[in-house]
């Protein structure tokens, strides 16, 4: 008999001793198929972009994309360990655009463990090693997005590796450094700025911004 028909006949028929579990389970059953529900019946329908912009931006495990690793429609996987693994970004910058992640729904590099580290880092060469045979970079960009101040949009940590190659851009100079304000690669090879300054002009440069 089921927990749901033990627990009714127990209250109607009074003919066996009401079983604690029994009535446990019965009201944990019910509840979670009222999560069900409610989560179906309220959860706003996205489609296209907006589906895949809920998914990542979201910062529950179970709808971000990154904690879907096995999911081949999401996650391409060319390699994983113990803790993380490597994914094609599903939106290259470059072909061979590539994402170290730990499997664990973590935000920050900062909170990785020392086995993360460990394993992200080994994941790191092992792609490094794989794309430079299969695309012969020149040199490669790595980098994270730490907060969403520096750009992140997918709260779930990935570590970037992207191939580089000569002329991909007009002007390499300064690399990640043209993500902020205060980016003169022609200025450097000047005699260096009073640091006062320099952090006067920074401030002017990033109040024009706003």
């Amino acid at each position: 008999m089921s927990p749901q028909a033990l627990v009714l006949e127990n209250l109607f028929t009074g003919s066996r001793q009401i079983s604690f579990a029994a009535i446990r389970n019965s009201l944990g059953l019910r509840l979670s198929l009222f999560s069900q529900w409610l989560t179906r019946w309220t959860r706003p329908k996205a489609d296209g972009k907006d589906a895949r912009r809920s998914a990542e931006e979201s910062s529950d495990g179970a709808a971000c994309i990154f904690c879907q690793v096995h999911r081949p429609e999401v996650n391409q996987v060319m390699e994983e360990n113990k803790t993380c693994y490597v994914r094609y970004d599903n939106f290259p910058a470059a072909a061979g655009h590539v994402e170290v992640v730990p499997k664990r729904h973590v935000e920050s590099f900062f909170e990785l463990t020392p086995r993360e580290l460990k394993d992200a880092y080994a994941l790191i060469l092992t792609a490094q090693e794989r794309l430079t045979e299969k695309h012969g970079p020149d040199g490669y960009t790595i980098g994270i997005n730490e907060g969403r101040a520096a750009g992140r949009t997918v709260d779930h940590l990935h570590i970037h590796l992207i191939p580089r190659h000569f002329g991909d851009v007009p002007d390499p100079r300064g690399g990640i450094r043209r993500a902020v304000p205060n980016c003169d690669p022609d200025a450097w090879a000047e005699e260096p700025e009073d640091p006062e300054a320099a952090f006067k002009t920074l401030t002017e440069a990033q109040a024009g911004r706003r």
